[in-house]
């Protein structure tokens, strides 16, 4: 009986058939097929069925993770400006979002992230970040932009102690060459950047922001 199954299935292969095809009509294991078809030479027609088969799977398999991640997406904005009805009365929540919407990231990399050299306005961030999106120290990641003038160590310091970040929680720092020859503002520290990787986070802010508008120019 394996014999004859073994020939159908080359036989198969050779017309093109994809391994899932062949399965279905010959009721061998997937290793046992691999072993069996392993040496079979295809001409070019067979080729390009089973690479068109890959290639239609593909983007099958690439359109159903699309529209999962479309669907989720949309979940998640909408649960969030209904969240958005139960958070508007409080000033940090606002406050918070307004900044994030002037100076955050909102790249289609889905990527949470806000940038300043203001330290108030950074530990007002941290604080937003903490206590109205809930989340966790160690998903916080800071990463500084500085001029070479400057000290990478004393910089790493300072804005840690700020933003009660271990160092090593920041990321590599990026360290730009200046034309002065000494530093003019002994109080700059350089740039901080507040990092969370979060596509979720990210989503909802995006669901916030929507809010945010509709409360303000159409509801009103």
């Amino acid at each position: 009986m394996k014999v004859f199954a073994k020939i159908k299935a080359i036989k198969l292969r050779r017309n093109g058939a994809s391994y899932s095809e062949i399965r279905k009509k010959v009721s061998v294991s997937k290793s046992t097929l691999s072993f069996w078809l392993r040496d079979v030479k295809l001409n070019d027609s067979a080729k390009h069925r089973i690479l068109k088969g890959l290639d239609f799977s593909r983007s099958v398999a690439a359109k159903s993770k699309k529209d999962l991640r479309i669907a989720v997406t949309k979940e998640i904005m909408f649960n969030a400006r209904l969240e958005f009805k139960k958070l508007i009365g409080i000033p940090l929540f606002l406050v918070g979002l307004s900044l994030y919407l002037a100076e955050g990231d909102k790249s289609i990399l889905e990527r949470v992230k806000f940038a300043n050299s203001d330290p108030k306005l950074v530990q007002l961030m941290m604080r937003w970040f903490r206590d109205v999106c809930n989340i966790p120290e160690n998903k916080i990641r800071i990463a500084l932009h500085i001029h070479d003038l400057q000290s990478n160590k004393q910089a790493r310091e300072f804005w840690s102690f700020l933003t009660k970040i271990p160092v090593t929680q920041f990321q590599a720092v990026y360290v730009k060459k200046s034309r002065l020859r000494s530093r003019r503002n002994v109080l700059y520290n350089g740039t901080c950047s507040i990092v969370i990787h979060s596509r979720s986070l990210f989503r909802r802010i995006m669901g916030w922001r929507v809010a945010l508008l509709d409360y303000f120019l159409i509801a009103k």
